[in-house]
């Protein structure tokens, strides 16, 4: 029996690939229906996360247009991984599967029948994991890979080359709801579910149109949200450090004494000041990471709504209402 299949796709200023991507999208709906993997009841949901330009405008023109086609417009821009929660607690409620990818029509989209294929085997959770990252710069792909390495180094579940391309069966959506964190990191929730998972694995294109929606500094921050919503570890390697440190410390002034005791002393600025200044940048660097993990706490313990739907567009009466992320977890 076909699935009922939503196409979450998170939007940010992107007016100039919508129309391309809403055609192609349909173009895949149209066949997958065709081979009796997607129910007609199938849709491609588009989260607008507060774009400053005609997105949700095309979205509302396209959910006119196209009977597909259906939009999330947020109250404000929350980011990504919001956004695309956004979409997906909207799915969860009215299919019995959803798929999130990006707008920019890098994730390849002719893929998207092996994940209903997987799906169909019993697979709660595919994964879209890319063969190679050839259109990546040198320098991109080089952070990206430790960046990976570095996260299963501090022990957190990720699957290596997933970005946020991944099926999720209804009972998988259910599950994620449950998670309550502000800080969001699905890469890394998502592998916590535990159903069974399975692999689509598929060359990443170049973008089609616009500008990437992360640069450096985002993807910085889009890294240190992960380590630390996922691994404690930070803090104990400053124990460790300190207990080094300290350690290191005593070292040092059991040779200061003994050189004093022996009269060898000698004037000593240069080392004096290189130990002031390594031992400030070692605590600024500590309490740094603390600070960043007690930002995360008060993050957490405001427990604010991750998002809030302002309007709907393409759905029935009854279901348009505009909702929060605190009143979608009551549904639960």
């Amino acid at each position: 029996m076909p699935s009922i299949v939503y196409l979450v796709i998170p939007c940010y200023n992107e007016e100039e690939v919508l129309p391309e991507t809403a055609r192609r999208l349909t173009e895949q709906l149209s066949s997958m229906q065709a081979q009796g993997l997607a129910a007609p009841e199938s849709r491609m949901l588009f989260v607008d996360d507060g774009s400053r330009d005609a997105t949700w405008a095309l979205i509302e023109s396209l959910s006119r247009e196209n009977p597909f086609v259906r939009g999330l417009k947020l109250a404000h821009n929350r980011g990504h991984q919001n956004a695309l929660l956004a979409g997906l607690m909207e799915a969860r409620l009215h299919a019995d599967c959803a798929i999130s990818l990006d707008a920019d029509l890098q994730d390849d989209v002719s893929v998207l029948p092996q994940f209903l294929e997987k799906f169909r085997e019993g697979c709660d959770v595919v994964y879209g994991v890319r063969n190679r990252r050839d259109t990546d710069t040198a320098f991109k792909r080089v952070t990206a890979q430790g960046f990976y390495k570095f996260m299963h180094m501090l022990g957190v579940d990720v699957v290596y080359n997933h970005a946020d391309y991944r099926l999720m069966s209804r009972r998988a959506l259910d599950a994620l709801s449950e998670y309550r964190e502000v800080n969001l990191f699905l890469r890394g929730i998502v592998p916590l579910i535990g159903y069974r998972s399975d692999y689509v694995y598929y060359d990443r294109h170049e973008r089609f149109a616009g500008e990437s929606k992360y640069p450096l500094k985002k993807m910085i921050s889009f890294a240190l949200d992960g380590i630390t919503s996922f691994s404690v570890r930070p803090l104990r390697l400053i124990s460790r450090l300190g207990i080094f440190v300290s350690m290191a410390s005593i070292l040092g002034l059991l040779y200061a004494l003994i050189s004093h005791f022996m009269g060898q002393t000698v004037a000593g600025w240069t080392a004096i000041i290189c130990s002031i200044w390594l031992l400030g940048g070692i605590q600024l660097l500590c309490v740094g990471v603390v600070g960043g993990y007690v930002g995360k706490i008060y993050s957490e313990v405001k427990a604010r709504p991750r998002y809030r739907i302002e309007e709907k567009a393409g759905f029935p009466l009854d279901s348009a209402a505009p909702s929060s992320g605190q009143q979608e977890e009551k549904r639960v």
